[in-house]
């Protein structure tokens, strides 16, 4: 499943929907399935999403979060931000917090420990278990965006992780 952040163009209301694929949101707008909850318009497009990326470690990003890009109303979705862009980030993590992403980053080594790293093969190893041409098993590795949104179009179960991984030699 895919989570998109949604908007509705006539009242600029923000709301989010879940969909099998790119195409199945594309679909359901085309044929006037979607409509925003607030006023019911079917003038729904996708919002501009800002990606939730974590920094290894302790490490705290300083540099000023800014204002994501606007829309271009002659083209319907706004551009991509540079890759350069800023990263959201936190300071002064309460205790709670911190015991969370301590549990979360536990049970993400405690998964991985039982699945193979496959590197920038990921896609290819995920789409020959999917369809037959190897052996099933629990891998992890590294994949572009544009690769898992076409994995997930293709109906393949994958989940990012919440935090970033590398390879087994590289990590301390």
């Amino acid at each position: 499943m895919i989570v998109f952040d949604l908007r509705c163009c006539n009242a600029d209301h923000r709301f989010e929907g879940w969909f099998r694929s790119s195409a199945d949101f594309e679909h359901q707008r085309d044929t006037g399935l979607l409509c925003c909850p607030h006023c019911g318009s079917h003038q729904v497009e996708k919002a501009v999403m800002a990606p939730a990326v974590g920094r290894k470690g302790n490490q705290i990003d300083a540099r000023p979060v800014s204002a994501p890009a606007q829309p271009d109303p002659t083209h319907g979705e706004a551009p991509a931000p540079p890759a350069s862009a800023p990263v959201p980030a936190m300071t002064h993590l309460t205790d709670e917090a911190k015991k969370a992403l301590i549990s979360m980053a536990a049970m993400q080594q405690k998964v991985l420990s039982k699945s193979k790293w496959v590197g920038n093969d990921f896609a290819e190893e995920a789409r020959a278990m999917h369809y037959g041409e190897r052996e099933v098993e629990a891998i992890h590795g590294q994949t572009s965006r544009e690769e898992a949104a076409e994995l997930v179009d293709e109906g393949i179960d994958i989940a990012p992780l919440p935090f970033p991984v590398g390879p087994p030699e590289a990590m301390n």
